[in-house]
């Protein structure tokens, strides 16, 4: 018997154009082990240099195993890849759950953006490992797999921008932003002010950023965003 794989798992590995590889039942434990190592390896190595021998060492598993599991090492990092993806794009979704839903009055704009902006620029250290791959990108993402990076962008960034512009869009219909209509760039700015400083700061999340500098970025990118499209008494007018 075989277990059969779900249809998200298999949705993402025929997005990234490889067939869903049916594990054995049983075996669940050592493909959780696989990837675990892949996570470690293609996060320290990147793509290109991460070898199979190197992954199953780190797993504790031989090769054999792996191959037992995945086709190559594409089918791999796509598989890890796109699993942490979920994984964090679901988390950015739950911050806008808590911080973003329920704000319903004009002074608790300024207080909520910050909680939120906070908790968003934390991420990078509430799973290192999913950041450790996209640095790769950085460095050699022409010569990772093209089909994986694709549905990266539209499973993460992207999807994490759509849903934080339909937020901005329900804040602005409720009157306490005014964003004009393009909210998926209202969005998109945002994100380039709570984190694209802090990116070039910590190169990509490779060097810590000390508590007191992180502070200084989030108060400087809630201040600028709400500048440009807060509303009067919404605590950015000074």
């Amino acid at each position: 018997m075989v277990d059969q794989v779900g249809p998200s798992r298999g949705r993402q590995l025929e997005a990234a154009g490889k067939p869903a590889r049916v594990p054995r039942k049983g075996l669940k434990e050592k493909r959780e082990a696989i990837q675990g190592g892949a996570r470690t390896v293609f996060g320290r190595e990147g793509y290109t240099r991460a070898s199979i021998d190197a992954i199953a060492a780190e797993a504790g598993v031989s090769t054999r195993t792996i191959y037992n599991h995945f086709t190559d090492k594409e089918e791999l990092f796509g598989s890890v890849f796109l699993e942490s993806t979920a994984l964090v794009t679901a988390a950015s979704q739950e911050l806008l759950d808590r911080h973003l839903r329920k704000l319903r009055r004009i002074e608790d704009v300024e207080a909520d953006f910050l909680a939120y902006a906070r908790d968003w620029v934390g991420q990078g250290s509430a799973h290192p490992d999913h950041f450790a791959l996209v640095r790769q990108i950085v460095t050699e993402g022409s010569r990772m797999p093209a089909a994986v990076i694709d549905e990266w962008q539209r499973t993460g960034p992207r999807a994490v921008r759509g849903n934080l512009a339909r937020r901005l869009r329900e804040l602005a219909d409720a009157g306490l932003l005014d964003i004009g209509a393009d909210a998926e760039m209202v969005a998109a700015r945002h994100l380039s002010l709570l984190v694209g400083g802090v990116m070039l700061e910590t190169y990509f999340g490779a060097l810590p950023m000390g508590a007191d500098e992180a502070e200084e970025y989030v108060r400087g990118a809630v201040w600028a965003f709400l500048k440009l499209y807060g509303v009067p008494g919404g605590g950015a007018d000074e």
